[in-house]
């Protein structure tokens, strides 16, 4: 049997695998014991990497998050042994991708580089999503999370590497700094236009964002041709319409392995809304690249695990490649309630290999 059981690892305080080389081994443990056979760690979150960064050293940024480098710790290096001692591949996950803080103030790093921050037609620094944003047009900053990405595609035995929505990505209210704007108007002889969904200024800027993926997919198959390109964003068209992100170039494009689109409802009848619109928008010899993810908890209400089920079976039904669950600590709540429930009702009991597709993808040269 082949299919896709992900979860995601966020990093502390909304989960503790984390907090000790002892959490991180009792999870794996819990993981390959309950039928799973992807994570997706967080490595790059507020500002900060989940292992020693020389990157982050060269543009004078911390090393890695002070709590680990309080303890001498690489908490990837050790997800990796653990993970890879059980069978279960890992996908680092660059969690924030082109977002700089959750601190209103951008936090260290554009407090270090300011002139890298997104800016919208007021003249302010993005903020959206509780977050504020980098600039993902300018090259400098591209360049900067090209390295991040390609650091760990080079110093770690991953499968593959994990973008989100937020990368690539940026709030449609962006794009109307100094660098961007002077590229538009070389290109169409007049100024980015007021109005930031004027259809023409979301093209051009979300075709920069797909040639920044372009590259990334290439550099990264540079590395290594079998690692795995694997995106997880918003879903189609919201995340177009909102985060930039044209998923359906990536896919045409041949730029993505496996897609994630993040299908995070409280109901069935929501989530199969959302199957379907896939299934309408995207041509068939794409359907199994995807693998959505799936939330235990979304807008404040807790899917239930009936419903749960209903998706994981309707993915197989659509011929999906698996699924993602949103997140690890969703597995272990109430006695590890669902996780035991995915393995009594949903299959997870019976062992899966990780899809040879993915690796045998044809784009995968």
């Amino acid at each position: 049997m082949q299919e896709i059981r992900g979860v995601w690892i966020p990093n502390r305080p909304h989960s503790q695998v984390f907090e000790s080389q002892q959490n991180v081994a009792e999870a794996m443990e819990f993981l390959q014991k309950t039928g799973f056979n992807l994570v997706c760690p967080v490595v790059w979150n507020r500002g900060y990497t989940l292992f020693p960064s020389q990157v982050m050293s060269n543009y004078s940024f911390p090393l890695i998050d002070p709590f680990y480098a309080h303890k001498q710790r690489d908490p990837l290096a050790e997800i990796i042994k653990e993970a890879h001692q059980r069978n279960i591949a890992v996908i680092p996950w660059f969690e924030y991708g082109f977002a700089a803080s959750h601190l209103a103030n951008g936090g260290h790093i554009l407090e270090k580089k300011p002139n890298w921050a997104a800016i919208d037609r007021q003249g302010e620094i993005v903020k959206q999503g509780g977050l504020v944003w980098l600039n993902a047009f300018d090259p400098e900053v591209q360049q900067f999370i090209l390295e991040l990405v390609l650091e760990v595609a080079t110093k770690y035995d991953v499968e593959g590497i994990q973008g989100c929505d937020r990368l690539p990505a940026l709030p449609i209210v962006g794009g109307y700094d100094r660098i961007t704007s002077r590229k538009y108007q070389e290109d169409f002889r007049t100024k980015p236009p007021q109005d930031f969904k004027n259809k023409r200024w979301v093209k051009w800027r979300a075709d920069i964002l797909t040639d920044f993926l372009a590259q990334l997919y290439t550099q990264v198959k540079i590395v290594n041709p079998k690692l795995i390109i694997s995106l997880s964003p918003a879903v189609y068209p919201f995340c177009l319409n909102n985060l930039l992100q044209d998923t359906k170039a990536w896919l045409t494009k041949g730029l993505v392995d496996i897609i994630h689109p993040q299908i995070y409802r409280s109901s069935f009848a929501a989530y199969r809304r959302e199957v379907k619109k896939i299934e309408q928008t995207f041509s068939q010899d794409v359907i199994t690249k995807f693998s959505p993810g799936i939330a235990f908890k979304a807008n404040n209400q807790e899917l239930s695990q009936s419903d749960l089920l209903k998706c994981i079976k309707l993915n197989k039904h659509v011929k999906f490649s698996g699924q993602i669950l949103f997140h690890y600590e969703g597995l272990c709540k109430n006695n590890r309630m669902n996780a035991f429930f995915l393995v009594k009702s949903g299959g997870y009991n019976q062992f899966a290999f990780f899809p040879d597709s993915i690796y045998s993808n044809p784009d995968n040269n």
